[in-house]
């Protein structure tokens, strides 16, 4: 059964000046920062379509420039030796494509998705490389079970021959990017590799609090610090979650995707009483960190926008919104400039609080 959905002293706040244009301290800020963010531009551009019918001039050129900017892009990185040294930043550019593709409907967005998803395919354990207790391209043996429970749907972070470890955002981005070529293409192959994934997190990778865990060592099942708690591990899942509850059809999904929600939300590991989120505050110097809290928050508008019917979990999801959006209007905002740090005070411009801030806008305008 899913956690019940009790509401926390800051939830059902209402959003600061979220007027039916958007509001004038609603707009997410000039179009140089919006379009710092490839991910959020995608989802922006997504809900711009939904919400606006792309009938204004400024969502008409923030198109056409995104659409120039993405080949563009895509077309370095894929190119560059970067592209292969780390596995989930190879599947957040896949990501970006697809949020593309369902913007623009370009069937060339949509390959560079597939193409990606295809190297990285040899980096998740299947039933037979876990047994096995090995892959091609990784010069250690690998352990077939970590506590009795099989390996299979693990992805490994990195495609070097000696790293070891097998992470939670890896193995939730191939889960996420699974589903939804999934629910595209209908290939049963993507929904297969979903579905493994998701029960590697499920089943290895959450503690007893419904929070999704870090990383296991794939040779010899040493696991992160059981403090070592982190925003985006739970966000890509429950987006993941979102997405495959809707492909499969199987309630279990979207009941365990409730239960992360209810969690995460509540979790003190990265939010005090107030319910406004403290992780990746660094305001001095850029980390990945400050970047994490936005994953956080578009794996929450996803399984906002996908259960339309469950009023407690949108009320729920739309006020923890509301309340990070609240944040940064009233204590983090310097004009249209944001600090990382959400409690304040304002600080001058910085890319990292920008990016960090884009997520929280965007999803502010789906969930109100």
């Amino acid at each position: 059964m899913p956690s019940t959905l009790y509401y926390p002293s800051w939830a059902l706040v209402p959003v600061n000046s979220m007027d039916s244009d958007i509001g004038s301290r609603g707009t997410p800020g000039p179009l140089p920062l919006i379009m710092t963010n490839m991910r959020t531009r995608r989802h922006f551009n997504l809900l711009l379509s939904r919400t606006y019918r792309m009938h204004s001039l400024f969502g008409l050129i923030m198109i056409n420039l995104e659409y120039v900017y993405l080949y563009y892009d895509i077309a370095f990185f894929l190119s560059s030796e970067y592209f292969m040294k780390y596995n989930d930043d190879a599947l957040w550019w896949a990501q970006a494509s697809l949020y593309s593709y369902r913007v623009y409907g370009d069937t060339t967005l949509l390959a560079h998705a597939e193409a990606t998803w295809d190297n990285i395919a040899p980096f998740a354990l299947t039933a037979a490389s876990a047994s096995a207790g090995s892959i091609p391209g990784k010069t250690f043996t690998i352990e077939p079970t970590c506590d009795g429970i099989t390996m299979a749907g693990g992805v490994f972070w990195r495609p070097t021959p000696d790293d070891q470890s097998i992470n939670s955002i890896t193995t939730g981005l191939y889960m996420t990017l699974s589903a939804t070529l999934a629910e595209i293409t209908k290939d049963v192959k993507y929904t297969n590799a979903a579905i493994a994934s998701a029960n590697w997190i499920k089943s290895l990778n959450i503690n007893g609090n419904n929070i999704v865990l870090d990383t296991i060592n794939g040779h010899d099942c040493t696991r992160s610090a059981s403090d070592w708690l982190f925003t985006y591990n739970s966000g890509k899942f429950i987006e993941g979650l979102s997405v495959l509850a809707d492909v499969t059809g199987d309630s279990q999904w979207r009941t365990l995707m409730i239960n992360i929600v209810a969690a995460a939300v509540k979790s003190g590991a990265w939010q005090g009483s107030d319910g406004i989120i403290t992780e990746g505050v660094s305001t001095t110097s850029d980390n990945d960190g400050v970047g994490f809290k936005a994953v956080f928050i578009r794996g929450l508008n996803e399984a906002y926008t996908r259960n339309p019917s469950n009023q407690d979990l949108r009320t729920l999801i739309h006020s923890y919104i509301n309340v990070q959006y609240n944040a940064l209007l009233d204590f983090a905002a310097n004009g249209s400039t944001y600090s990382s740090n959400w409690h304040g005070p304002p600080q001058a411009f910085t890319a990292w609080g920008q990016l960090a801030a884009l997520d929280v806008m965007v999803s502010a305008i789906s969930a109100n």
